[in-house]
């Protein structure tokens, strides 16, 4: 192999590896895209992470499950300890035990959407699941 064909291979790399990373879309373009479905028991709440099994959820104290999941704002699972101290908008889910088991935390566009912040606010309220909308009877 002479240097004409290095120098050619490596130009050909050179120019696929750059046209492939123009195909792919950008993080911006693809959170705009990405709609969250929450389940119909969610409620929102404001959520302080004080530890790994406890929280301050619209300031009351709040215990959480051991197999909690954490999505941040672009719904990647994020480990709790990154979000401690953290004040943040939250949509959230408890399960049997009254632990909060599913944690969301909301872009500013999901947290100015009209949530209910009780269960009994979710049980007079419609919901469509489809558009994510609830609406107030």
């Amino acid at each position: 192999m002479n240097r004409c064909d290095v120098r050619a291979s490596a130009l050909a790399l050179a120019l696929i590896a750059s046209t492939a990373t123009f195909a792919l879309p950008t993080a911006a373009s693809a959170q705009e895209v990405v709609q969250r479905n929450f389940p119909r028991n969610a409620l929102r709440g404001e959520l302080v992470l004080l530890n790994e099994s406890e929280a301050l959820l619209n300031g009351k104290p709040a215990r959480l499950a051991p197999g909690l999941k954490l999505r941040g704002e672009n719904n990647l699972l994020v480990m709790t300890g990154a979000a401690l101290g953290r004040k943040f908008t939250a949509n959230y889910t408890i399960d049997t035990y009254g632990l909060i088991n599913n944690l969301w935390a909301l872009r500013p566009d999901e947290a100015q959407r009209l949530w209910p912040k009780t269960e009994q606010e979710a049980a007079t309220w419609g919901f469509d699941p489809v558009a994510q909308l609830w609406v107030k009877p």
